[in-house]
C-alpha cells in the first residue's frame, strides 16, 4: 500500500516568501492502493464537539492539515486541552458553557470550517475573542453565520459585508433561535446548532435541502438531545435541545472522501490506471461526485461497505475508461460543493458537453472557484462556458492540449484539480503556488507520485 506521507511543498524564505510552482505532466498510468487523510469535516467537528464534552475523548485518523490544525490551536486558546498523543489525538473537554475568552487574536489562516462553526460555539459563552485569518479568509462573507448568531444575543464587530478580523462579544443570556437556513450550507447549519448547544431551550434550524450531517451525527454520539425531521420535499428540521452534558467517547475519522477525488479522479482520465483508495467516507449527503461520476460512465466499484464512528465508510476502485457528457442538477450541490472543480477536469477529457448546474456558491469558497474553473480550463484549451450560474464544458473526448500555468490563489483545491488535468493533458499543466495544498491534502505529492503521476517543481 501507498502510505500517506508528510512532505510538502510550502513557502520559503521570509518576508520575500517565494512560491514553489509544481507542474504535473503526462506520463505513465497510475496504479496501487492507498488511503487518504482523514475527512476535513469530521475532524473539525470531533475536535469541537470534544472540546465541549465532559471528560477525554481520543480522535484516531485526524486530518493534519493547516485548516484542522487551526482548530486545535483555537480550542486551546479558548481553554481546551487538545495534544497529539502518538498516532492519536486527545481532546479533554471543558463541558458545555466552559469556553474562555481567548488571551490573543485567535488566527483560523485559510480554515472557512473553522471560523463559521467556532462563532456558533463561542456566540453563546460569555467571553470576547478576536478572530482573523490569512488574505483568503478575510475576504470571505460571515454576515451568513453572523446574522442567525445575533439572534443568540452575540454582538459582531466585523468589516463590511462581515468580513475578518472581527470581534464576537458572546451572549451571556442567550435566547433559542429558529432559523430556517436561506441557501443549503453544512456550515451555517452547524453553527446555528452549536450556539444552541450553550442556549437554554430548544434551538432549531429549517434547512430546504439536506446538507451533509456529520455535525448531527456526532453530536448525537456525543450524547446531545438532537431531533431530525425529515420533509417530504428533502428538507430537514434540526432541533437540539441546550444545557445537555456532553460525554467523551472515542472517535475515528475515515478518508476525505474529498481529498480521495483527487488520485480516484486522475486514474479515470489517464489511460491503463486502476487505483484502489481504502476507508473512503461514503456519507450520502457527501457522495454527490461519485453519483456525478457515475452519471458521465466511469468504472466505479465500491467494495466492503462498514461503519466508522457512524459514518460509512468502503474502499473505491477507480478504472480508467471512457466518459461521456451529463447535465449535473443543481440540487446535487449540497453534496458535492467541494468537488465541482475536479469534476470539471473529468468533464474536460469526456465526449461531448457536461452541464453543472446552479453553481453561485462557487464565487464565495476559499478562491472565486466559478472563474477559476472557466479561466482555468479554457487557458487549457478545453471549450467552456457561462450560462447564468450554470458552467458548460464541452469535452474533447481525450487529452486536452494543456500548456498552461494556473494561478490558485491560495485554494487547495484548485491546485490539485489542476495538476490532475495535466497528467491526462498533452502539455504540462503547472500551478503557481503549491503551498495552498497542505491546507486539506498533506502528502498529496508524495501519494500521487507513488501512483506513478509526473509531479515535480516546475522547471525540473
Amino acid at each position: 500500500m501507498v502510505q500517506t506521507p508528510s512532505r510538502q511543498y510550502r513557502r520559503t524564505g521570509n518576508q520575500d516568501d517565494v512560491l514553489t510552482k509544481l507542474a504535473a505532466r503526462p506520463g505513465s498510468a497510475l496504479t496501487g492502493r492507498t488511503g487518504v487523510p482523514g475527512d476535513k469535516s469530521i475532524s473539525h467537528r470531533a475536535l469541537m464537539i470534544g472540546a465541549l464534552a465532559v471528560g477525554r475523548s481520543r480522535i484516531e485518523g485526524l486530518l493534519e492539515a493547516e485548516d484542522v490544525l487551526c482548530t486545535a490551536a483555537a480550542l486551546r486558546a479558548l481553554g481546551a486541552h487538545v495534544e497529539k498523543a502518538g498516532a492519536d489525538w486527545i481532546v479533554d473537554g471543558v463541558g458545555v458553557g466552559g469556553l474562555t475568552s481567548p488571551e490573543d487574536i485567535v488566527d483560523l489562516g485559510n480554515s472557512g470550517t473553522a471560523a463559521r462553526l467556532l462563532l456558533g460555539l463561542m456566540a453563546t459563552h460569555d467571553l470576547k475573542a478576536h478572530i482573523t485569518g490569512d488574505h483568503s479568509l478575510r475576504s470571505r462573507p460571515m454576515n451568513r453565520v453572523i446574522e442567525p448568531l445575533s439572534q443568540f444575543g452575540a454582538v459582531f464587530d466585523a468589516r463590511d459585508g462581515g468580513r475578518m478580523p472581527l470581534v464576537v462579544q458572546g451572549a451571556a443570556e442567550p435566547i433559542p433561535v429558529e432559523y430556517d437556513v436561506p441557501v443549503p450550507s453544512a456550515q451555517v447549519k452547524s453553527s446555528v446548532l452549536f450556539a444552541g448547544l450553550n442556549t437554554p431551550g430548544i434551538t432549531t434550524v429549517t434547512e430546504r435541502e439536506a446538507t451533509r450531517d456529520h455535525t448531527e451525527n456526532m453530536l448525537k454520539a456525543f450524547g446531545a438531545d438532537l431531533d431530525v425531521q425529515t420533509a417530504t420535499d428533502g428538507g430537514r428540521r434540526i432541533s437540539v435541545r441546550g444545557y445537555a452534558e456532553l460525554t467523551a467517547r472515542d472517535v475515528v475519522v475515515p478518508g476525505d472522501p474529498s481529498s480521495a477525488a483527487f488520485p480516484g479522479v486522475a486514474a479515470l482520465m489517464v489511460p491503463g490506471s486502476e487505483v484502489v483508495i481504502e476507508n473512503i467516507g461514503i456519507n450520502p449527503l457527501r457522495a454527490g461526485l461519485f453519483d456525478t461520476l457515475r452519471d458521465m460512465g466511469a468504472d466505479l466499484d465500491i467494495a466492503n461497505l462498514r461503519d466508522a464512528s457512524g459514518e460509512p465508510v468502503a474502499d473505491i476502485t477507480f478504472r480508467h475508461g471512457p466518459l461521456s457528457g451529463a447535465d449535473i442538477p443543481a440540487a446535487r450541490a449540497p453534496s458535492m460543493i467541494d468537488e465541482y472543480p475536479i469534476a470539471a477536469m473529468a468533464a474536460a477529457v469526456a465526449t461531448g458537453e457536461t452541464r453543472f448546474r446552479g453553481l453561485a456558491e462557487l464565487r464565495v469558497k476559499e478562491s472565486d472557484r466559478f472563474a477559476a474553473i472557466v479561466d482555468g480550463l479554457g487557458a487549457c484549451g478545453v471549450p467552456v462556458r457561462v450560462d447564468g450560474d450554470d458552467i458548460v464544458v464541452t469535452g474533447l473526448g481525450g487529452p486536452p492540449p494543456g500548456g498552461a500555468e494556473i494561478p490558485v490563489n491560495l485554494d487547495h483545491r484548485i491546485a490539485m484539480a489542476y495538476l490532475v488535468l495535466g497528467l491526462a493533458a498533452r502539455k504540462p499543466v503547472a500551478i503557481d503556488d503549491a503551498a495552498a495544498i497542505g491546507t486539506s491534502f498533506p502528502g498529496f505529492l508524495d501519494l500521487m507520485t507513488g501512483l506513478g503521476a509526473d509531479i515535480a517543481p516546475a522547471g525540473d
